[in-house]
């Protein structure tokens, strides 16, 4: 049914239906559920989305949503599918379209191919029986006009049903959101609580913090208090009632309360409590005349209110015109435009006020109204798809109500890309849309570009999708370039959309490559991959020749040491780099610009803090230390000392040099002879091995360092040294029932037993009676522990460690390694080293650390944590989301333009910060890169070097800086090696002076220059005309 003859009817329509299960599949979501929670994710399972429109923002929205995991997702657009929409709709094929399929159905193939667990499926009416089994319906603006989405948002908004509409023309775009007249958000930000330890609580209810940490806390927020000790009244507080506070510093807050405060002697714990917030939204028919934005972009505050009225306009000339846009670049249709903005203008003179009509802004909107551009498209099929998830699971704040967004800065410099009608005009090409934006001339530029991409996870299979979209690469001149040295595991799946089940464990570039190729079959034989990790040890790969034939580098890289090596080449070879990242909702753009911005490595974020090593040896106060003290005793027991086993089995001398360079020889060589004398025979020997390490860590532990540290134990200044971020622990008494005692004997043992080759539980469900039986025979050998009076530990990191003294006690050494069994008498034996793996669930690794952890927590009084929190933390997992990719991915392609365009005016650049979550949306031009001065020549720290084109001796050199740049150098090195300085005896510099610096190099370096060295990269000292020593570029020498 076409938009023309549009009805909403009332009559009875067969429900679709289907079944999808409560229980979530981590294996594939846990990137997803670290961001949405287990709640949310939940209600998103049990909540039908119904899409309006699939050109490509509709399929964009769709794409994000069954990755993310909805009950099911339907899909309704029946015009037939046409070579136009493959400018962004990445799932047409050219069958499809010679077959005229329908849209929706054309599309529904491989929307299904995603995700297993989301049916997708085609309804073939929009009547109220039909909408109102629908959480959330999003209308693009393809299929259905503004009256008929205002007559829809009036039954959504009455049913309760969620509602989005969405469009975009060429670099413009729009939301709009109704989420009815009480929308409940249960967590407005999605950052994980805060809590902190009372130092002091005055009787006016001002909480001071310990050690002058910051609370964090805002005005308005909620916490709820534990663990202070005083009197009856202070203690109260100790009940779980969340209480409201100001903000009275950042290491202080008040109570808003009543309560008698008075009586606080110590202790105790704040922690942030979410309160839920209830939001009232308007319907799409007031909103239209009395509109409520959020700012995409503070630079253009003034645009929203001009684009409201362009978009209405845009709509009406549709009506007037049988559904047709104003032309690309048509002077006539952006004077009727206008026309029909500024009567707009007039009849709801409360939208502009005391602004005028932007006839520049909206003759722009006019020219690119048959735009399509996939940059776009992705930035808003990232940010509407979030929207709807918003929509099911009331996780984070929703936009409220309009968001208006442009790129015009994306436009080429029209003195050397004219844009005009028959410039604009269609080809008849897949590209036609995009042409209507830019114009024939730039969109060849932009296919004859050579792109480098450096990734090919989830950023990266964004970026290609998008590059396909546009045609980049596809000219005679252009190429593409992809690397990753990953392969594709279960859990990429959730958002690296080119990816399926039967491409698990298949390289992702090479994957990449051909499915983008397939998307846009004009990529053939112009795309290529390699499994290549890009770094100093693939440079002869990654040569001087391919990276000078690099017309822009984009980084599609999830850590910050492959990124900065990326940067530095970037910066030596002079490429533009497009630099992205994601965490979680949050994502963020960089532009790098040769001669113009700062580069990527030109700032850093703060270090991590760490974990003091007392506080993790025997003192922690909450669930990550715990975690740390459980991935050491994880590596301790399964890798290292298994691997010190095999290097004392494999080696000569192995006790001596250990230790030379050991500084816990005597913790080396025990763990060495009791892994060899006493190692196990049987899987019951594992759990007996299991279960005496429990008794060992949880329970003779505890009591050592309560018998050096009693409860009642003062500090040096008479405080209760049990006090503070010390937490007094209890020992534990191992009980089979208590899941995280018996899941600490199932993991270690069943690690243990893979370390010795011997067979465990086989991913078998563990019997519990099976391992009572092992650990009631050993628990018959455990002796009540005695707390041994020479034991020393470490009371404060500021203290000295008093076992790490360097006196070593070479008897017992002696003794230690006499007594490990000759490696002669266990020739060839070696036990298994395990390492650690977080994304394999039947391993017991984080199953092992979980549990330890917990063990742990519950000795200190901290509360335990699930599996997944404890993977989060012990396998420093990045949260992702589908949408934020993309989003992410579209910025950085708005961003492409300018660069392929050359602009030198840094305004026009746009680094990028979004946080989905809040939403927040926030954009910068990039700093410049630092200048610097010598003899009144200025040049650019990070850009410039001093390039010379041939090797010349080292007479020249010098000869050539006094000469042509009134330097004199002081001092010559290349790498660590010192080449030349000024104070060299003159009969150590004689012989080097008629010297070529390849010759040099080769002479007084390590590192030597050889055929295949096409460059030389030397840093020097020198002083300028005044004598003075100044800073100054480096040198690079052409060999070739």
């Amino acid at each position: 049914m076409s938009d023309s003859n549009f009805e909403i009817q009332e009559e009875d329509q067969p429900a679709v239906d289907t079944t999808q299960t409560s229980s979530v599949d981590e294996s594939l979501y846990s990137r997803q559920l670290y961001v949405l929670g287990k709640d949310a994710m939940v209600k998103m399972q049990s909540s039908s989305v119904l899409i309006i429109g699939l050109k490509g923002l509709g399929v964009e929205i769709a794409k994000n949503i069954v990755l993310a995991g909805v009950k099911r997702l339907c899909l309704y657009d029946p015009e037939p599918s046409q070579v136009l929409d493959q400018s962004t709709q990445f799932f047409l094929s050219q069958s499809s379209i010679d077959q005229k399929l329908p849209r929706d159905e054309a599309s529904l193939v491989k929307l299904n191919e995603l995700n297993s667990y989301v049916p997708v499926q085609v309804i073939h009416d929009l009547e109220f029986k039909t909408l109102s089994q629908f959480q959330v319906v999003i209308i693009t603006s393809s299929v259905i006009s503004l009256e008929k989405q205002v007559l829809i948002n009036n039954f959504t908004h009455e049913n309760d049903i969620k509602f989005i509409s969405t469009d975009t023309r060429g670099l413009f775009g729009q939301v709009f959101t109704d989420f009815g007249n009480a929308f409940t958000v249960i967590d407005q930000t999605g950052e994980e609580p805060l809590s902190g330890i009372v130092s002091d609580i005055e009787e006016d209810g001002s909480v001071t913090m310990l050690d002058d940490n910051r609370h964090g806390l805002e005005d308005g927020d909620y916490v709820k208090f534990s663990e202070i000790l005083g009197s009856d009244s202070i203690t109260s507080l100790n009940d779980g009632t969340p209480y409201k506070i100001e903000v009275l510093g950042p290491y202080a807050f008040k109570i808003l309360t009543d309560k008698d405060l008075s009586g606080y002697k110590r202790g105790g714990i704040y922690t942030q409590v979410k309160v839920p917030a209830t939001i009232k939204f308007d319907t799409l028919f007031n909103q239209l005349s009395n509109p409520e934005y959020l700012i995409s972009d503070f630079a253009k505050f003034d645009r929203p209110s001009q684009l409201h009225l362009g978009f209405q306009a845009l709509h009406q000339f549709r009506e007037k015109h049988q559904g047709n846009l104003p032309k690309p670049h048509s002077v006539e249709d952006s004077n009727e435009l206008l026309h029909l903005v500024k009567n707009l203008s007039e009849q709801n003179p409360q939208i502009l006020g005391e602004e005028k009509v932007n006839e520049k802004l909206i003759r722009e909107l006019s020219f690119q109204a048959q735009g399509d551009i996939p940059g776009m498209v992705a930035t808003f099929g990232g940010l509407v798809a979030q929207e709807a998830l918003k929509a099911c699971s009331g996780k984070f704040r929703p936009i409220k109500q309009f968001l208006y967004f442009d790129s015009l800065e994306s436009l080429p410099d029209p003195k050397i890309y004219s844009r005009s009608e028959e410039e604009c005009k269609p080809i008849g090409s897949r590209y036609d849309n995009q042409i209507a934006v830019f114009g024939r001339k730039f969109h060849e530029k932009i296919t004859n570009l050579k792109a480098f991409l450096v990734g090919a996870g989830a950023i990266g299979c964004e970026m290609l999708k998008n590059w396909s979209m546009m045609g980049l690469g596809t000219g005679p001149k252009g190429s593409i370039l992809v690397t990753d040295n990953d392969f594709i595991e279960k859990s990429n799946l959730n958002r690296q959309f080119l990816f399926r089940p039967h491409n698990i464990n298949q390289s992702k570039s090479k994957v990449a490559i051909e499915v983008v190729a397939e998307m846009n079959p004009d990529l053939t034989g112009k795309i290529f991959h390699s499994i290549q990790k890009v770094g100093s040890e693939t440079e002869d790969f990654f040569n001087d020749d391919l990276w000078n034939s690099f017309d822009l580098v984009t980084n599609a890289l999830d850590n910050v040491e492959a990124r900065t090596y990326v940067d530095r080449r970037c910066v030596f070879f002079k490429k533009p780099l497009l630099e992205s990242g994601t965490l979680g909702t949050k994502g963020n753009t960089q532009v790098i610009i040769p001669s113009l911005t700062e580069s990527y490595s030109s700032s850093q974020d703060p270090p991590e803090k760490s974990i003091p090593l007392c506080t993790l040896r025997s003192f922690p106060n909450k669930i990550d230390h715990t975690i740390a003290w459980a991935k050491s005793l994880f590596q301790g027991y399964f890798s290292d000392s298994i691997e010190n086993v095999n290097l004392y089995l494999s080696q000569k001398d192995f006790v001596e040099s250990t230790l030379k360079k050991s500084a816990d020889i005597k913790g080396t060589l025990q763990s060495i002879r009791d892994n060899l004398k006493v190692r196990p025979y049987s899987f019951d020997d594992c759990i007996k091995w299991a279960r005496l390490e429990f008794e060992k860590k949880f329970n003779n532990d505890i009591q050592q360092l309560l018998y050096n540290f009693p409860l009642d134990s003062k500090t040096t200044q008479g405080a209760p040294f049990w006090s503070g971020s010390k937490r007094a622990p209890k020992p534990l008494t191992f009980d089979i029932n208590n899941p995280d005692h018996f899941n600490f004997i199932v993991a270690a043992a069943n690690i243990r037993a893979s370390n010795y080759g011997l067979a465990g539980d086989k991913n078998e469900k563990p019997k519990i009676f099976l391992y009572a039986k092992a650990i009631s025979e050993v628990e018959k050998t455990i002796k009540p522990f005695s707390p041994k009076s020479n034991v020393r530990i470490q009371a404060s990191d500021n203290e000295p460690d008093p076992n790490s003294s360097d006196d070593i006690d070479n008897d017992e050494i002696k003794r230690l390694a006499a007594d490990l069994p000759p490696p002669s008498s266990l020739a060839g034996y070696r036990l298994n080293e395990t390492v650690f793996e977080k994304d394999d669930d039947g391993n017991y690794h984080i199953d092992f650390i979980t549990a330890a952890s917990n063990c742990r927590a519950l000795n200190y009084f901290i509360e335990p944590v699930d599996r997944l929190k404890t993977k989060l933390v012990a396998g420093k997992i990045i949260p992702a989301i589908a949408t934020t990719t993309a989003l992410v991915s579209g910025l950085v392609c708005l961003e492409l333009y300018k660069v392929a365009d050359n602009k030198r005016d840094i305004e026009q650049y746009k680094n990028g910060f979004i946080n989905l979550a809040l939403p927040f949306f926030g954009f910068s031009e990039p700093i410049r890169s630092p200048k610097d001065k010598y003899n009144n020549k200025e040049y650019d720290k990070i850009w410039d070097r001093f390039t010379i084109k041939r090797d010349v001796t080292l007479k020249e050199l010098i000869h050539y800086f006094k000469k042509k740049e009134g330097l004199e150098i002081t001092m010559i090195s290349f790498k660590v090696s010192l080449l030349y300085a000024s104070f060299f005896p003159p009969k150590k510099l004689k012989p080097r002076m008629g010297m070529k610096i390849s010759e040099l190099i080769n002479e007084f370096s390590k590192n030597k220059v050889d055929d295949k060295t096409k460059t030389i990269i030397l840093e020097i000292c020198a002083d300028d005309l005044e004598g003075e020593d100044v800073e100054v570029p480096f040198v690079c020498i052409k060999l070739k």
